[in-house]
């Protein structure tokens, strides 16, 4: 399968450029055997849970017994799919604020996004994935037609956001007199977030959204307040495998609660308050 791509590489004449072209080719290819191993020991998991015996699924495919154990731990752990890069890095943007503040009166990127971007940093390296950072600066025009992003932006920084978000017929950021919040239609539930002297606590939505070209999909994470997205990522640093499992590379959405330490900016805990809602399949 990679015969084409040895005799492109080994019919350049420039050695340094040959060089270049053979040591990229090489990280290319062992992310895709890495990817390789994931869906195999994915698979074999799944196999597992049905309910088949290791025994009877090494004998199907004709290894050993020992082998088959080495198969189920080995490679990459499953839900590394869910962030969709495989050759590709992690591409975590995050949207820049106008801060009301005669000090600093520019776009800046608040603490409770640089926290999530970082838990979130060391969340994919554990699964072996490399990720990006990139500020997204107002008004929101971010590029969302590629593999592998991850988007921290809520609906009213970003026009091109909110229009996405329309596709989401269960769950949605709506304003009144009292501010923002989150609304789950299909419950009638409105979500506010709430400030305190010590906890405050936050709601975000989480989910799968369609990419414009209509090629794929990425994520999206937007607190009512900043607090939320970093909310997310906490939940995730423990849920993943689950969610992953629930809703593999579709479409969904949720409300993700958070509480946090007003003093330290801390998550102290994040919990799901709606059904995982799927929109397609």
């Amino acid at each position: 399968m990679y015969e084409s791509e040895i005799e492109r590489i080994r019919e350049i004449s420039d050695p340094l450029e040959r060089s270049k072209a053979a040591g990229e080719a090489q990280v290319t290819v062992k992310a895709i055997e890495a990817e390789f191993s994931r869906i195999r020991r994915e698979a074999l998991e799944e196999l597992i849970r049905s309910g088949v015996k290791q025994a009877d699924i090494a004998r199907q495919l004709g290894i050993t017994t020992a082998r088959m154990s080495q198969l189920v731990k080995s490679g990459p752990s499953p839900e590394r799919a869910f962030f969709g890069a495989t050759t590709a890095p992690v591409n975590v943007a995050v949207a820049e604020k106008r801060e009301n503040k005669s000090v600093n009166p520019g776009p800046v990127v608040s603490s409770f996004d640089m926290r999530a971007y970082d838990k979130l940093r060391c969340l994919v390296e554990d699964l072996g994935l490399k990720s990006t950072f990139e500020e997204v600066k107002p008004p929101g025009n971010v590029r969302l037609n590629r593999d592998g992003l991850v988007l921290i932006c809520g609906p009213r920084h970003s026009p091109l956001i909110a229009q996405v978000l329309e596709s989401d017929d269960k769950l949605a950021f709506d304003k009144d007199d009292e501010g923002w919040h989150l609304v789950d239609r299909e419950a009638g539930a409105v979500y506010r977030s709430l400030d305190g002297d010590d906890v405050g606590e936050d709601i975000a939505y989480f989910g799968r959204l369609p990419r414009p070209d209509g090629k794929g999909h990425f994520l999206y994470i937007a607190g009512i307040h900043a607090a939320g997205a970093a909310g997310v990522v906490h939940y995730l640093s423990t849920e993943l495998a689950s969610l992953y499992r629930e809703v593999r590379m579709r479409r969904f959405s949720m409300l993700i609660s958070c509480r946090y330490d007003s003093d330290t900016r801390e998550i102290i805990s994040s919990e799901r308050i709606t059904p995982i809602y799927r929109h397609e399949g």
